[in-house]
This record gives structure tokens, C-alpha cells and sequence, in this order.
């Protein structure tokens, strides 16, 4: 799918060209300079009328009658202002890129990657960038469509005047693992429930793992949930006919099994809210509660593909939150793996009641830090939108390390207070040992730190996605619906 070449053979009429364009370039990309003569004619023309855009994201297609070559097709993608140019702009960039190569008749697609490159990011990281985008910029979902979209082969050529390393050659490899996890997490989002039930996914997880040597997958039932006495999770399931599951998945990426890095993700599979019912307007798209789970499964994925050298332990309580008899009511009071009470307050705040047994479990089976990624709030959403992930942790340095991985990677975090008075909320009951939902006030902070309520003094990171895992509006990064965030970020942590 990816070759690397060290000179654009201007004799490639077949091929479509993309080449990036900076607002502040004098020239053209010095490889179009060495093409036909007619043809740089003709493109400095457009360029000095000002008729090829370096807005970021914008794309100028032109198409040109090469002389006895036939015709000349190439993408120009806006790149802005060099010295201003971002990671996430750059992958704007190329989203913007292969959106326009979808609308080409050709499958053959060459990319000067040079003319996209600069002292900021460098071949490897910019071919990393350029192969995940070719992959999820152009994903759809269409399973359950009888009249199905063309997907295209392409046969990518990147023109890299230094020529094919070890560190582009490695930055292809990893840009295409991220696309693949990316792209596996979004499909088992936009899977409708009535197909992704907890057994399904729990599927999901071991076909995973049946395809990875270094993968391995437990799966936990109700039966052995009673007798672990997952009392949190199992209260959630009580009003849906479909059995809970407790998912586990090792990847040993060391030669002993030892503190592992733990990522939880919350697997509601379907939330009408309980008994706190939701909106009709909320239900619909209520399929993607479970985006935490198929976070960390598309991480495991892009992890079981660039093989770091570190264990990583997979923890994904799932279960549908329903609506019949036994279903758990407000005023409940619930027991936990870990040992604690909880009053139920809100049984439409049932995604911190799983993630309570599955960081307590985790932390049970030995984990040396937890990230957990959950669809938790829709405080963050009101807070946040649909652009940035919220965070709340209680160990600064591997904050740290998280944030720098999410930096690496283009996604966005933004990391939200703690405070003592917020733990006194979360412990506000009555009852139990804690309210499973003290209000509105704080909504996203106090939900995370009742995570942390069961997590001690293990370093610790909450991933609130409620906003960015399923999004109403197309972006350059794909279509609408599941976006598969927080997949580089945690594959990117496990390597570093």
C-alpha cells in the first residue's frame, strides 16, 4: 500500500499528485520546478494569479494535459503559515488530502512528503501523520447498507528526497497501526446495540487476541461476577436480559508478567438511563456509550501491531443499563469489589458503578498505574464539546507522561481541578460509603473522582470521552459518528 522514492518521476500521468503549499513559500515545491516545462508554465501561472489556496485544510485540484503524456492530475493542500503549522493542522492536512483523492477515478497516488515536512516534524513523523490519515480520513461504515460504497485500493508513492530509513520506514509502520486501531474502535461504536450486545463485544475482544501471539483473553460470566463479588457491576446489569462481562485482555510485551499498564473502559453497550430515564432525543445515539471499551480495544489492536516492550492489561466491564422489574431504582444501596458502599442516587450514572469493579479488579490483578476512558458525563460536553477529551488524575508526573503522549499523537486533553471539597461531595451519602451522583455542580470532576475512589493511591488517569468518542458533524479526520479517540494516545503511552 506504501512505497518510498527518492525523485517524483514527473513521467507518472497515471498517478495523482498531492503536494502541500505553505503561505509563506516563495516557490512551488522544488520537485514540481523539475517537471514538464509546459506544466510548470502553467502552475506558476496559477500560483502568481494566487488561484492554489495555503489556507490550511483547503484543497486546489488541478488537472493539466502533460504534452504526450497524457493528463496531469494534482492535489494542492494548504499547509498555512510554516513556523504555525500543528500536529493536529498537519493532520487536517492530510485528512483534507485523502478526502480529495476519494473523489479521483485513480488509485494510484503520489505524495511529495517533503513539500509537508519542516524543522517541527520531520519525515518519519510526517509519513506516520500521512498513513494513518490514509486510513481513517477515508473510513466508512456501511454494514448494514445493501447499496455499499466503493472502497478503493490505493497504491500510495511517498517522494522522500532522503529516501527510505529505518525511522520512515518505522513511522509508516506505526501511522498505519494507529489507522487500523482507530478504524476498529470506530466500527464497534457505530455497530448498532441490538448487535453489539456485552457477549458480542466480549467476541470482539477475544478474536483480538486470537490474532496476536502476545495476546491473551480471559472473559468473566455472572456466575464467576457473584463469586468475585462484583455487587456494582452486576446492580447496572440487574434490568437487562443480556449477561454482563467482565472482559480481560494481557498483552506481554515483557519477558515476565509484571506491573502491567492498566487501561479500563467503560462497556455500556446500550444506556437508556435506568429508571432515571434519558430523553427521547438522548436515546439514539446511546449505542456509543460503550466508546471507552472500544478505545481500549482499538489501542490493544494498534498496540499488538507496534509491539511495545511494555505489559499491558485490558479491563472492560460491560453490560447493557436497562429497564425491567429487577432493575436497580434511586435510593439503592450497592456493594463493590472493592469492598465499599454506594447509594444510588442516579441510575443514569451507572458508567462510574462498572468502572468501580473494573479499576478495583485491575488494581487486584497487579496494575502498576490505570488510565480508564469512559462516555461518563454530560458535563463534559457542556464543557468541553465534542473537541477536547476532559481528564482528571491524581499523580502529576504520569499525567504528564499521558499528556505528552497525547500531544505526540494529535489528540487533545485538557486536565480538570481537584479538590478536597469535590471528595467530600462524591462521599456525601447518607447511607454508604459514597453517592454515586452528588449533583450537578462539578458534574465531570466528581464523577472521576469517584473512580478514584477505588482506585487508592495507584497513579491515575480518568478519560471523560462523552463528548469526543461520537460526534454529529463530518470533520478532515472522517465521517460523523464514532472518531475511535483516545486509541493513539493510550498506544502511544504503552510505548513510551
Amino acid at each position: 500500500m506504501f512505497t518510498v522514492e527518492k525523485k517524483w518521476n514527473k513521467k507518472n500521468s497515471d498517478e495523482v499528485l498531492v503536494a502541500g503549499i505553505t503561505a509563506d513559500a516563495d516557490n512551488l515545491p522544488p520537485a514540481l520546478e523539475k517537471g514538464d516545462k509546459t506544466l510548470v508554465a502553467n502552475l506558476e501561472t496559477k500560483w502568481e494569479n494566487g488561484e492554489i489556496s495555503t489556507k490550511n485544510g483547503k484543497v486546489t485540484t488541478m488537472t493539466f494535459l502533460d504534452e504526450g503524456k497524457g493528463l496531469q492530475e494534482i492535489i494542492f493542500v494548504g499547509l498555512g503559515l510554516n513556523a504555525e503549522r500543528t500536529l493536529p493542522m498537519l493532520q487536517e492536512a492530510f485528512g483534507a488530502a485523502i478526502k480529495a483523492v476519494n473523489k479521483q477515478k485513480r488509485t494510484k497516488i503520489g505524495v511529495l512528503l517533503d513539500s509537508f515536512s519542516n524543522d517541527l516534524f520531520d519525515d518519519a513523523v510526517t509519513a506516520r501523520t500521512f498513513s494513518d490519515a490514509a486510513l481513517t480520513a477515508s473510513y466508512r461504515f456501511d454494514a448494514y447498507k445493501t447499496e455499499k460504497e466503493e472502497q478503493k485500493a490505493y497504491d500510495f508513492t511517498l517522494y522522500v528526497e532522503n529516501g527510505e530509513s529505518k525511522a520512515l520506514k518505522a513511522g509508516i509502520h506505526h501511522g498505519s497501526a494507529n489507522g487500523h486501531g482507530v478504524n476498529f474502535a470506530r466500527t464497534l461504536v457505530n455497530i448498532p446495540a441490538n448487535d453489539l450486545t456485552p457477549v458480542a463485544l466480549a467476541g470482539e475482544a477475544k478474536a483480538l487476541a486470537n490474532q496476536s501471539d502476545q495476546i491473551t483473553a480471559e472473559i468473566l460470566d455472572n456466575d464467576e461476577l457473584e463469586s468475585l463479588g462484583m455487587h456494582a457491576l452486576l446492580s447496572v446489569n440487574r434490568g437487562s436480559d443480556q449477561p454482563a462481562q467482565m472482559i480481560v485482555l494481557r498483552y506481554q510485551g515483557e519477558d515476565t508478567w509484571e506491573d502491567p499498564l492498566a487501561l479500563v473502559g467503560k462497556g455500556i453497550t446500550y444506556d437508556s438511563g435506568g429508571y432515571s430515564i434519558k430523553p427521547g432525543h438522548g436515546m439514539k445515539t446511546m449505542k456509543s456509550d460503550m466508546g471507552g471499551a472500544a478505545a481500549i480495544l482499538g489501542a490493544m489492536q494498534t498496540i499488538s501491531e507496534i509491539q511495545p516492550k511494555k505489559n499491558v492489561l485490558a479491563i472492560i466491564p460491560a453490560t447493557e443499563n436497562l429497564i425491567n422489574g429487577s432493575a436497580m431504582k434511586p435510593g439503592d444501596v450497592l456493594g463493590s469489589f472493592d469492598g465499599q458502599t454506594i447509594e444510588v442516587n442516579n441510575t443514569d450514572a451507572e458508567g462510574r458503578l462498572i468502572l468501580a469493579d473494573g479499576v478495583a479488579y485491575a488494581r487486584h490483578l497487579g496494575a502498576s498505574k490505570i488510565v480508564d476512558v469512559a462516555t461518563l458525563t454530560g458535563a463534559c460536553v457542556v464543557t468541553l464539546g465534542d473537541v477536547i477529551t476532559g481528564a482528571v488524575s491524581n499523580n502529576d508526573e504520569f499525567y504528564e507522561k499521558l499528556e505528552k503522549s497525547a500531544d505526540a499523537t494529535g489528540e487533545l486533553i485538557w486536565r480538570l481541578p481537584t479538590h478536597p471539597r469535590y471528595d467530600e461531595m462524591v462521599r456525601s451519602s447518607d447511607v454508604a460509603d459514597l453517592n454515586n451522583s452528588p449533583g450537578r455542580e462539578a458534574g465531570t470532576i466528581t464523577a472521576g473522582l469517584f473512580i478514584h475512589a477505588f482506585i487508592h493511591d495507584i497513579p491515575w488517569v480518568h478519560l471523560d470521552v462523552a463528548g469526543t468518542a461520537f460526534i454529529e458533524r463530518e470533520t478532515p479526520f472522517g465521517p460523523k459518528g464514532a472518531t475511535g479517540v483516545m486509541v493513539r494516545t493510550l498506544a502511544e503511552l504503552a510505548q513510551r
